[in-house]
């Protein structure tokens, strides 16, 4: 890690850096800790308590919480163990990042591009594109085992303490990521290792900037060895221009992690590959350069698709409509970044048959769906569709059921496509 930066526990504390920080978790919201108190409760506490618990800050006498262990399933099967902190240390290490994060950003790597200020998985993207176009069209893709719960306490804090001069900044970094991980059980389990992972909205805000902190070393070591890197968290791409030159830096710097961060590299899930069979980000780089998102993406996009057209959902059509429009929305302000959208357009017509699925089985029988029909303003013999024993899957591409569920009719009802909208 590089030199010391003036950071007092003062500053972390400061009546206008506070604020901030509340501001910042009180937006993110998210369920309470291992004290069952949420946004609401903690402002209250905090609007009595915080006078003292700040005394035991700046004493050294303030111990957090221990976090709440929760499992969540993996996109690629699995489970991943989050750590949630309560709102309280929440408050605490957002106040830390704030201060942590202003200071050492400017001196981080211009190739890391996750969970920094003004940085985004589409400007690493860029980057990756800019390598591919040079001619380094052979992929290292690396993933750490289990890096969130791999990171060695010892070395994390030897370099913190390299970087921040005042231990009483140290102090309770030590100690958050030494508080133990209570179960749903009841169990309590120390930790040695690892800083607790958290997903939006309850995470920890200091992991991340914990994490850029400790695999800065490895950036360091891919410059001075004049590699060309997109680094996004733990997720790590070296271009190279040959096969040969991709298998030895993979071997290379598995040793390396190895020894110098006590970090092991997942051989099942690294490789080396040709960029245009490999994917970054959830995108897909071509050997042109073009960007399409990767078939990984599309296939969880299908799986998401098949739960939120569930008709088995006891939600009225308003509201799914809103948690349709909530996630598509949202996938396609990532996705949209791809200039190459065939694979997306090409799921336009299978993702509106799951929606007429839906809508099928939702008018229940013959006479729910021949009212259903007469609404939408089918007449006359059509009209026999509604009697029809097939399944829902066929009958979501039978000619009536598209005639009453035109693209107009479910455009106007707010059931949209956000690429089809977007040109």
């Amino acid at each position: 890690m590089s030199s010391r930066v003036e950071i007092g526990l003062e500053g972390v504390l400061a009546s206008d850096n506070l604020p901030r920080a509340w501001a910042a978790v009180k937006a993110n919201a998210g369920a309470g800790g291992v004290d069952g108190k949420g946004i609401g409760e903690t402002e209250r506490h905090l609007e009595t308590h915080w006078p003292g618990i700040r005394e035991k800050l700046l004493r050294g006498d303030y111990r957090p919480a221990a976090v709440r262990g929760v499992e969540i399933a993996k996109p690629d099967g699995g489970t991943r163990q989050l750590g949630l902190p309560t709102v309280q240390d929440r408050l605490i290490q957002q106040a830390l990042h704030q201060v942590m994060g202003a200071a050492f950003d400017g001196g981080m790597s211009e190739h890391s591009w996750g969970f920094r200020p003004n940085r985004s998985a589409h400007d690493g993207v860029t980057a990756a594109r800019g390598y591919v176009k040079e001619g380094k069209v052979w992929v290292v893709d690396m993933d750490l085992k289990s890096f969130f719960d791999q990171v060695n306490h010892d070395r994390l804090m030897h370099g913190l303490g390299e970087r921040i001069a005042d231990k009483r900044v140290l102090q309770p970094i030590g100690r958050y990521l030494r508080a133990p991980m209570r179960h749903g059980d009841g169990r309590q389990e120390r930790r040695d290792r690892g800083t607790p992972q958290g997903g939006p909205p309850q995470g920890g805000p200091l992991s991340p900037l914990l994490a850029n902190l400790y695999l800065d070393a490895l950036d360091r070591e891919l410059e001075q060895r004049g590699l060309s890197f997109v680094r996004y968290a733990d997720d790590i791409a070296v271009f190279v221009a040959s096969e040969r030159a991709a298998r030895r830096v993979l071997e290379n710097l598995t040793d390396w992690l190895r020894k110098h961060l006590d970090l092991e590299v997942n051989a099942a899930k690294s490789g080396v590959g040709r960029t245009q069979h490999t994917q970054l980000l959830g995108f897909r780089i071509h050997a042109s350069g073009d960007v399409s998102p990767a078939p990984k993406a599309l296939g969880r996009f299908k799986d998401r698709v098949r739960q939120l057209w569930d008709a088995r959902q006891s939600l009225t059509s308003e509201q799914l409509r809103d948690q349709w429009r909530r996630y598509s929305t949202g996938w396609w302000n990532y996705f949209r970044y791809a200039n190459w959208r065939r694979g997306v357009h090409a799921l336009s017509g299978w993702t509106r048959r799951h929606m007429r699925k839906c809508f099928w089985l939702r008018w229940h029988d013959r006479h729910g769906r021949l009212n259903a029909l007469k609404r939408l303003g089918v007449r006359g013999r059509a009209l026999g569709v509604a009697g029809c024993r097939r399944g829902a899957w066929p009958m979501a591409r039978h000619v009536v059921v598209n005639q009453a569920l035109k693209i107009a009719t479910l455009n106007r009802h707010g059931f949209t496509l956000p690429w089809t909208l977007a040109g």
